[in-house]
């Protein structure tokens, strides 16, 4: 495992040598003293002076977790100072964490991270899925302060801070994690100004919960754009062809993508296999998206619960039968709704990039990357809506489609970003939906 702050190691006193730091400890294979001419460290490895901790501690300012149920928990703090309130969840992934920050789906949520260390390659300018930072807090095991990657810009407590969100690192996430899975996502507060654990208490219990929230209003655009920035070229050569390969015949085919907090990469798929892209806010109405005259319509991703949203789902039965329906999270759990199902609230969602998914007409699983806290209800559809795919760890709904009009749905997020992509190729069932 990699350390934030490496320990210095020093080779025993028989062996003439200097002290050099190690971003980990030696493996058992490694022999001490070196053998003549071999080198300790790999060339293009630049040796720092390290972290010295008992410094850091001096400067560290002390933060706590507390949960609706009467858990605190004490950490260290980073990135911006004061006090959020917040639906605590965790997620699974092992990279990807600029790309989960900068997901709108998150807003209103304080993320756990269950990977031990995060921040080991920094931030940048390119992996960013929106225009800001939407959700409420970060929460790490172990924060990496000096980022080792090429592509660094700069550290990740330094873009938490410029956003303005609070961080708290030093937290027993395997307890955190636990907790949240035995008895569920709850309220929480974050702070570094009130270390009272009553007073916290009480803040977590009196916050809102996220059931029956508006929070897509936060995240939309607030008026409608045109969309050409496609892949860049290392997601392009790493994705499956039948997803971003752009489709030079014929004629462009016109996609309006209702943004309910969108991510990017996924109008950069559509942009990049052909399609001319219009954004529009996630209260358009259906006369005000038809008006853009598209070839089909695309439902993103979204925060929070779906029920409240019924201007979006009226919306939706407005386009159903006239044009080609593609959605995708929120907007999975919207064209259920409009369809005629429920939706209900999971125990601790899906969030991170291994959730196994049965295709069911093709009978292959494919390894998605997922970030909702509510489901459709298998039982609530109608008979003319077919479940396409289930989550095989609890059998969930994660994909769906009606059987006369050109309309399909998945939970999941075949754009990937971070994550795999093995169902990227829906992208490209929606073109051939539209007739391209």
């Amino acid at each position: 495992m990699f350390h934030a702050c490496p320990p210095i190691l020093r080779p025993p006193r028989s062996c003439a040598g200097t002290a050099v730091h190690m971003t980990s400890p030696a493996p058992p294979s490694i022999i001490w003293p070196a053998p003549a001419g071999a080198l300790l460290f790999p060339p293009r490895i630049t040796l720092r002076a390290g972290c010295d901790k008992a410094q850091r501690r001096t400067m560290e300012k002390n933060a706590k977790l507390a949960l609706a149920d009467g858990t605190v928990f004490t950490g260290v703090a980073f990135g911006a100072e004061g006090e959020i309130s917040g639906e605590v969840v965790f997620n699974t992934s092992m990279t990807g964490y600029q790309e989960i920050l900068t997901d709108p789906s998150y807003n209103g949520q304080i993320v756990t991270m269950t990977y031990p260390l995060i921040g080991n390659y920094g931030v940048n300018r390119q992996d960013v899925e929106s225009k800001g930072l939407s959700l409420r807090g970060f929460v790490v095991k172990e924060l990496c302060r000096e980022p080792s990657n090429f592509r660094s810009e700069q550290p990740l407590q330094d873009y938490l801070r410029e956003n303005g969100i609070i961080g708290i690192e030093g937290v027993d996430t395997r307890a955190l994690v636990r907790r949240i899975r035995v008895h569920g996502a709850m309220t929480g507060v974050l702070s570094t100004i009130d270390l009272d654990d009553a007073s916290l208490i009480r803040k977590a219990r009196s916050a809102p919960a996220l059931v029956g929230q508006d929070l897509v209003r936060e995240v939309m655009p607030e008026k409608a754009a045109g969309w050409n920035q496609g892949l860049d070229e290392l997601v392009r050569h790493t994705t499956a062809p039948a997803a971003c390969e752009p489709h030079n015949g014929g004629k462009q085919p016109h996609v309006v993508a209702v943004d309910y907090g969108m991510k990017w990469n996924i109008t950069r798929h559509l942009s990049d296999m052909g399609c001319k892209v219009t954004v529009v806010p996630g209260t358009s109405t259906a006369d005000e998206i038809l008006a853009h005259n598209p070839d089909g319509v695309f439902l993103s991703n979204g925060p929070g619960d779906p029920e409240p949203l019924t201007y979006a789902v009226d919306a939706i039965k407005g386009v159903l039968g006239k044009k080609p329906v593609f959605g995708i999270c929120l907007g999975h759990q919207l064209l259920g709704l409009a369809l005629g199902g429920k939706t209900y609230k999971l125990k601790f969602g899906h969030r991170g990039g291994n959730q196994p998914v049965l295709n069911k007409r093709t009978k292959k699983v494919e390894i998605t990357s997922q970030n909702h806290g509510f489901a459709v209800d298998a039982d609530s559809l109608p008979k003319d809506v077919e479940i396409t795919h289930i989550n095989l760890n609890d059998n969930t709904v994660e994909g769906m489609r009606h059987t006369s009009m050109p309309a399909f749905s998945v939970q999941y997020h075949p754009e990937a970003a971070a994550g795999p992509h093995d169902s990227s190729y829906l992208f490209g069932e929606f073109r051939k939906m539209m007739g391209h």
